[in-house]
């Protein structure tokens, strides 16, 4: 969902900063009129204008799932809740969820509700986590509704390791392979050329590349750095707009191997959530709305989430948009079908979501069997090549001195 700065003045005269979700800027000013702040300014979220926030909130999804359920437990004691914040805020490691419980402990002493008093934390609690604490507060069941969210925080952040675990091993074995490089054309080549300087051999073709290809590192190494940040920093940028988000989220579902991957995990996403917002008795609406938000890392799906959200407003069942958006796979639209038509919706979201976790897991797996080998062939081939060009003018020197 698009972000908006603004700029407004709150109820006590004081002027405000900070970013807003919305659907659009008309939905941005309702949403701050609502909170009883006059609109100074508001405009879309920029990577120039975007509040930097260093890892997000700084919150974990494992630290918010220990959060909760740590939370159940005290209450479970028969402590009253602003009491059980009390002592979470005592013993909470994380600064950042802190620093918003104490604040939580602050608002509720004012009379303020807990689902309230998170929603102004909106940088630390996010909107799934609040809809739920409000929907356990209108129920009685608040206990169940921070039940539900440790285990939707764990199943996150179990999915999150395992694709972590996909991704970190080629990261670090392609970062060395690049430094066993650099180091070889800009230390060794140059001192075994300068050993064959002083001889009387004819270079082969590849070794005149390799040796072509150190010069120009040992010479412009601080534009090929230069290069490098430049092209990093600009791609990072052009990943934050719409445009680019649309492009990477393509070949992302392109990528052979990477493309079921993403799949399969927006699909564990989807289920997941929706199915635990529709559990505590989140209306279908703002369960779709929540989902989307929390889809995020492709916005193909998010796009497809928000499709549907507005055509199931419309009167149509959920199956029908998943299924005409072409990225959900049969099963998925077929179980959710199913679903709406006995009134089982949330029991089917579960299975789905349960399902490819399992997939997600599975498929990680043998991506990792795969990349693993094919990464060691292609570093040993670099280097073979470079190990190769620096043989040769050896070989050559040795069949003429054997010769003579």
């Amino acid at each position: 969902m698009p972000g908006y700065m603004y700029r407004a003045v709150g109820p006590d005269g004081k002027e405000k900063k900070g970013s807003i979700s919305a659907t659009n800027q008309e939905q941005a000013a309702s949403k701050l009129k609502a909170d009883g702040l006059i609109v100074m300014k508001l405009e879309p979220e920029s990577a120039l204008n975007k509040e930097i926030h260093l890892g997000g909130s700084g919150v974990k999804t494992r630290d918010y799932a220990v959060f909760c359920r740590q939370f159940v437990a005290i209450l479970k004691a028969g402590v009253s809740v602003i009491n059980a914040l009390q002592m979470m805020s005592e013993q909470t490691e994380n600064k950042a969820l802190k620093a918003a419980t104490v604040s939580l402990v602050d608002d509720l002493g004012k009379g303020e509700t807990l689902s309230g008093a998170m929603r102004k934390q909106s940088k630390v609690f996010p909107s799934i986590f609040v809809n739920l604490v409000q929907a356990g507060e209108a129920t009685g069941s608040l206990e169940t509704a921070f039940e539900r969210m440790a285990l939707q925080f764990e199943k996150e952040a179990k999915l999150k390791a395992i694709i972590k675990k996909a991704t970190i091993y080629p990261i670090i074995v392609m970062i060395v392979a690049v430094g066993v490089i650099v180091a070889m054309m800009t230390f060794v080549i140059p001192n075994f050329m300068a050993m064959f300087e002083d001889m009387d051999v004819e270079m082969p073709f590849m070794t005149k590349m390799v040796i072509a290809m150190s010069d120009f590192f040992v010479a412009y190494w601080w534009l090929l750095a230069i290069i490098v940040v430049a092209l990093v920093i600009g791609i990072k940028l052009y990943a934050q707009t719409i445009s680019g988000r649309v492009l990477f989220g393509t070949l992302k579902l392109k990528m052979p191997g990477m493309g079921q991957l993403q799949t399969k995990t927006n699909c564990a996403t989807f289920a997941r959530t929706l199915s635990t917002l529709l559990r505590a008795g989140v209306p279908m609406m703002e369960a779709l709305e929540i989902t989307g938000n929390s889809m995020d890392g492709n916005i193909l799906f998010q796009r497809a989430v928000y499709q549907a959200r507005d055509q199931v407003a419309n009167g149509t069942s959920l199956s029908k948009p998943i299924k005409m958006s072409g990225l959900f796979p049969p099963m998925v639209v077929h179980m959710t079908s199913i679903g709406e038509e006995t009134g089982e919706l949330e029991d089917m979201l579960e299975n789905i979501a349960e399902y490819y976790e399992e997939e997600v897991a599975e498929a990680t797996e043998q991506m990792m069997a795969v990349m693993e080998p094919l990464i060691i062939v292609v570093l040993a081939v670099i280097v073979g090549v470079i190990i190769m060009a620096i043989l040769q003018p050896m070989l050559t020197l040795y069949d003429s001195i054997g010769n003579m």
